[in-house]
């Protein structure tokens, strides 16, 4: 299977881009299309049969155009044809009103009205086609909207019945359409920079190290194996590992963390990260495509491709909604003609519900705020992995909590040092000396936690499930629990009060005296308990799903404000409890972080991952948090509360506007009120309201939590 991405130019709806994903599909070899309508992009995953110019050439076929996503230049010339035909379109259409209401001129009202339409072709090629197919979209409302007023304003002029109102109606319809979407398309773009910026993380060449010298190659060409040289200040062009070299290295693109991370020989590096001090030389161990940062943007980018539950309505509404447009006009049309009102008139109400009722706004409604909320996660190392996610973060009521890695640090430290009878550096010394050779975990807490030793252990044996002996100079000496002390005839005082903690005791002998105990637990992360009283403020029900014993997992439940404790829980037991919390009625977002966490977080309504978790843990999720920080999950849910929020605010004013709009163009307040809608205000309600539903979600970016 390959995946494969085109620019495609001249969707400008929900309805649009049903099409695009239908055209796609219809290629032999395509298994799934997804257009992104905010960023313009078609998402393609086919088998090796399917080429890119059967797809290109299907979705020209439905009067759209598309290439394959590689050259951005291309993309900036298309956006500047469209500036100047738009610029063009308005330059004609002011003399065009001017000649207008003077009532005079009326061949060159005419040739003005005609080379706006032309200017605009696209409008009526694309409309063509989708009516031909019967499947007509917004471009269908326009070019009968404008098509009608054209041509029956040509007619009125050819044959000289007098009157040119619609030469000048058609003109206007097509320019302010035509601004609202250059304006529109601005917008959106402003709500796809978050992942314009990610593109740019990437250097264009990198320095490969060949045959002894130094090669200037561009970074799409590095490949596995590649030794690239990284000098301070460079950004680092591919994901790759350390060969040689000390530097620091801000991974704060991709982690959103701002602390520079070291980098030694052996350490992993990632695109788009910056190297601070050092040189460095570096061994490619992923090509572009690959590599994290790729998979950030991909992240980011897919994220309005994937359609939110939310947006399903609008998908639905819009299925149906211009046929029902098209009847409604010819409807409008009949009636006032019934009534008694002369043909201009009835054709005037016709074409301002046809241009009025363009489902622009509703297909925006969910893609622009989905990718605006996404980029702005991204910032904070949030990242989404679709809409559905999102969304269902939105709707969380209740937050399971892993405890080992997610609120807790993961690893053992050492919390207590209890001398009895020599000096805390005493003690200390003869538990590193003995443990600085042992790689059990407990052992490199407690080697982090001493000195240096001056002196070496002799005849060390490590003795599992109860410690470590050896000799220190001429003494035995031993490190362990209290069942090792007994073996070694050593009479202990057992610390009780840690263990009834949940800390792990380890009592410290030299010969037959007891020189004191240590405390080794895995504690709550900095902001652990910060967190969780967020989540309980935001009206959340926190539960921790541990396998860890009972003991310690009420010591670090009751240590970070978490009510609600399920300990020894074996993987099919957290996807057992998350069943149980869904069935009570609840919500639950899942959070963790290991192989034990992949069932439940499947299992729950949206999967949250550390992304210093295992490989499969991440791929369960939904949300993928990049720091290991805790507050990151009460920032991930209240983001998808504000973007939904968002959402729904965007169709409840598409729907607004359409409910309100389309009687008002019918001229159904005429009789009590004598209110009726312009053909031309009608087109510039129309592109206001896409203006307003873009410019409603970039408020998202200036979102905090």
């Amino acid at each position: 299977m390959k995946e494969r991405d085109f620019t495609v130019s001249g969707m400008s709806c929900t309805a649009c881009a049903a099409r695009v994903e239908k055209a796609a599909r219809s290629v032999s070899g395509v298994q799934e299309a997804h257009v992104n309508l905010v960023t313009g992009v078609l998402h393609v995953v086919c088998e090796g049969e399917a080429g890119a110019q059967e797809i290109i050439r299907a979705v020209e076929g439905y009067g759209y155009g598309a290439q394959e996503k590689r050259q951005t230049a291309r993309e900036e010339r298309r956006d500047g044809k469209r500036g100047w035909c738009v610029a063009a379109s308005v330059g004609l259409l002011i003399p065009l009103v001017i000649l207008h209401h003077m009532q005079s001129a009326e061949w060159v009202q005419a040739a003005l009205a005609v080379e706006i339409a032309l200017l605009n072709f696209g409008f009526f090629t694309r409309g063509i086609r989708t009516l031909a197919q019967r499947d007509p979209g917004m471009d269908a409302l326009v070019a009968m909207g404008s098509g009608v007023a054209l041509a029956d304003g040509l007619a009125h002029l050819v044959m000289g019945l007098g009157g040119s109102v619609f030469l000048e109606s058609a003109g206007m319809i097509l320019t302010f359409v035509s601004v609202g979407k250059w304006l529109e398309a601005r917008a959106t773009r402003r709500a796809g920079r978050a992942v314009e910026k990610l593109n740019r993380l990437l250097p264009e060449t990198a320095t490969v190290l060949r045959d002894g010298g130094q090669v200037s190659v561009p970074t799409a060409q590095l490949q596995p194996g590649d030794c690239l040289l990284v000098r301070p200040g460079d950004r680092i062009p591919a994901d790759g590992l350390v060969l040689e070299g000390i530097s620091a290295a801000d991974e704060s693109t991709l982690t959103g963390e701002s602390m520079p991370v070291e980098k030694r020989v052996g350490a992993d590096v990632y695109a788009g990260s910056v190297n601070l001090h050092g040189t460095l030389r570096v061994r490619v161990t992923q090509p572009q495509e690959q590599s994290a940062l790729s998979g950030v943007i991909r992240l980011v980018s897919n994220a309005a491709a994937q359609k939110a539950p939310v947006a399903r309505l609008a998908d639905r509404v819009a299925r149906v909604f211009v046929p029902g447009v098209l009847v409604t006009a010819c409807v409008t049309a009949g009636v006032w003609l019934a009534c008694g009102a002369a043909w201009d008139t009835a054709v005037a109400r016709a074409v301002a519900v046809l241009v009025v009722s363009c489902p622009c706004a509703l297909g925006l409604a969910t893609p622009v705020a989905i990718m605006v909320g996404a980029g702005k996660g991204a910032e904070w190392g949030i990242l989404f992995r679709s809409g559905e996610a999102l969304e269902a973060a939105g709707r969380a009521s209740c937050v399971a909590l892993d405890k080992t890695g997610t609120l807790t640090a993961g690893s053992p430290q050492v919390t207590d040092v209890r001398p009895r009878g020599c000096t805390r550096e005493e003690l200390l010394d003869v538990a590193v000396t003995l443990e600085r050779d042992t790689n059990h975990p407990l052992a490199r807490a407690v080697v982090a936690c001493g000195r240096q030793p001056k002196g070496e252990a002799r005849a060390v044996q490590y003795l599992p499930g109860r410690g470590v002996r050896g000799v220190i100079g001429e003494k035995p000496c031993a490190i362990g629990n209290a069942a090792l002390m007994r073996e070694s005839g050593v009479e202990v005082q057992e610390e009780r009060e840690w263990a009834d903690r949940g800390k792990t005791v380890l009592y410290v002998a030299r010969g037959r005296d007891w020189l004191g105990s240590v405390a080794v637990a895995d504690v709550a992360r900095e902001n652990a308990s910060a967190a969780v009283r967020r989540l309980t403020e935001d009206g959340l029900r926190t539960v921790m799903i541990t396998g860890d014993q009972a003991v310690t997992a009420r010591a670090i439940a009751a240590a970070v404000g978490v009510q609600e404790v399920y300990a020894s829980s074996m993987p099919q037991d957290k996807e057992r409890l998350v069943r149980e919390l869904q069935s009570r009625g609840e919500r639950v977002a899942m959070v963790g972080d290991g192989v034990n966490d992949a069932p439940a977080l499947t299992r729950a309504d949206v999967g949250i991952a550390i992304e210093t978790g295992t490989d499969i843990a991440v791929e369960s999720a939904g949300i993928i948090l990049m720091r290991s920080d805790p507050m990151d999950i009460p920032r991930a849910l209240s983001l998808s509360r504000a973007i939904l929020s968002k959402i729904r605010q965007n169709l409840f004013w598409a729907f607004f506007y359409n409910v309100l709009m389309i009687p008002l163009a019918a001229g159904v307040f005429y009789p009590a009120f004598g209110w009726v809608l312009h053909p031309a205000l009608a087109a510039a309600a129309m592109g206001l309201s896409s203006l307003c539903v873009v410019t409603n979600a970039l408020r998202l970016r200036h979102f905090r939590a």
